[in-house]
């Protein structure tokens, strides 16, 4: 008699995007894997009768800064299973994994090393403390920008070297390079990251230099550099929040990446759903004198999340910047409700083939703007961060799958497993086994109704989680059973770079 699964899915529609597998059957788990995917007539000790909705892997979100068990909470509503920190990192890395182990996570984590806290550490702008959060880390150092705006010297460049290359060896999925936020680092500099990065064969996670629409120092300027690095080091250079940070210049950008992967370069991209970008407030581009000229935006269209204020002009977000550096700010750099062009440029960022979906998921904070370590639920009103925090995926595959039918369906959950899980998967093998609905691969499963998938966060209401997920399974444990959250579920685990 074969052994009893301890879970049944019973009757879905299960879909495996890297097989291509779409029909009714069951899924049967044991333990942590998944041990048959077809038609199984053992009773399970547990069953869900998935009959009307779909089974797919759980969502793989390479970008979400959360990191907390409130973030895991909302992002469990959205499908995911799997949430890195990867465009900033962390640093120290080894400080970073032994303090989310103390943390009750519902879903899988990790990080990468945090190339930009190396660039600070060397420059003085700031002591590397892993109870510190990267988003605070961000904000440290406002007082003194060099570590933004000047060049590394050699010396310099050798201890960030050795930061990031430390990180690694602890564990960390690839190197964080928000270059944005330190546009004054040269190209010597960045090609020994980035030959670090292929001596590791892992991935660099970019935020391009420069935040513009004219030259020089243009978007295009910076997706040009960025891909003649992948080209001269070998690395694999991964572009972060595709939409974002190439303004208007999506058209153009998006002509050079399919260029570069036509040639076989190792450049791979993401984008989320919205045109609205999160950060903080003390980010160098806010401080350009050209910021409105270079961007086309208006400081008006900057708000503080957590009272809603709009700045009035360059020295009012001046002024923000010398209170609370860290304060996180939403940019909204597209209108797309109202401007069919704006539409049109995030349609093609958020649809460029082959591109996966991830979230740049921002931290839940407090009113005064510090950021919330609880594990109230549901998450106080009080709260906020960014509506895609709630709803990257489910508002991705409701609007651009069903209700535009611009994305098929199996491309669209591609978008949001298998795609963002080989840009890691040579570096993590953990991650072999999960996007995927095959026998022996981890139970890391999404369940949801297609019909009434639907984000509900707003910019005004932001912690109002996603409906129309079911289920989600993390490692063979539920989280969310029959549309509710299971608050004392914390299966998840540690994700890390292995050496090869």
């Amino acid at each position: 008699m074969a052994d009893t699964p301890d879970l049944v899915i019973r009757n879905g529609r299960v879909m495996d995007p890297e097989t291509g597998l779409d029909r009714i059957c069951d899924i049967a788990i044991t333990g942590d894997r998944i041990t048959r995917v077809g038609d199984v007539p053992e009773a399970g000790t547990r069953e869900i009768d998935a009959t009307g909705l779909v089974v797919a892997p759980g969502f793989v979100d390479i970008h979400a800064h959360g990191q907390s068990v409130a973030a895991d909470r909302m992002q469990a509503f959205d499908g995911v299973t799997t949430s890195l920190e990867l465009e900033v990192g962390a640093l120290p890395v080894a400080g970073w994994y032994e303090r989310q182990a103390g943390i009750p996570r519902a879903l899988n984590y990790g990080t990468a090393a945090a190339w930009i806290f190396g660039r600070k550490a060397a420059m003085g702008a700031l002591e590397l403390d892993a109870d510190m959060h990267p988003i605070d880390q961000m904000g440290a150092g406002a007082d003194d920008m060099r570590w933004s705006v000047d060049a590394a010297d050699a010396d310099q460049t050798a201890q960030i070297v050795a930061h990031v290359r430390q990180g690694l060896d602890e564990g960390a999925i690839g190197i964080g390079i928000p270059n944005g936020y330190a546009p004054g680092a040269g190209v010597k500099e960045m090609s020994e990251i980035c030959d670090l990065a292929f001596e590791y064969g892992t991935p660099t996670f970019t935020h391009i230099a420069y935040l513009s629409n004219i030259d020089p120092q243009s978007s295009v300027d910076s997706y040009v550099r960025l891909i003649g690095l992948a080209g001269a080091t070998g690395a694999h250079m991964h572009i972060c929040h595709l939409n974002s940070t190439s303004l208007m210049d999506i058209d153009r950008v998006t002509q050079l990446v399919a260029k570069a992967q036509a040639q076989g370069l190792p450049v791979t991209t993401e984008a989320y759903p919205y045109g609205t970008g999160s950060t903080v407030v003390s980010a160098g581009f806010f401080r350009d004198p050209d910021f409105t000229k270079r961007t086309g935006s208006d400081y008006s269209a900057v708000e503080l999340v957590h009272n809603h204020h709009r700045f009035t002009g360059r020295e009012d977000i001046e002024r923000a910047r010398a209170e609370a550096p860290a304060d996180l700010v939403m940019w909204h750099f597209l209108d797309v409700e109202v401007n069919d062009e704006h539409r049109r440029l995030l349609d093609l960022s958020v649809t460029y083939p082959g591109g996966s979906i991830a979230s740049d998921a921002m931290p839940w904070i407090e009113e005064d703007g510090s950021i919330y370590e609880g594990t109230e639920w549901p998450l106080p009103d009080r709260l906020s961060a960014h509506p895609r925090s709630s709803a990257t995926f489910t508002r991705f595959l409701a609007s651009y799958v069903r209700d535009r039918g611009l994305v098929p369906l199996m491309e669209g959950l591609a978008k949001c497993t298998i795609l963002p899980c080989r840009v890691i998967e040579g570096c993590a093998p953990q991650m072999r086994r999960k996007a995927r609905l095959q026998e022996g691969c981890d139970a890391d499963i999404t369940v949801f109704d297609l019909d009434t998938l639907q984000d509900r966060a707003t910019f005004t209401a932001m912690n109002r989680p996603s409906e129309g997920v079911r289920h989600l399974i993390v490692n063979g444990t539920p989280v969310i059973s029959d549309g509710a959250l299971l608050p004392d579920a914390a299966p998840g685990r540690p994700i890390r770079r292995t050496p090869t």
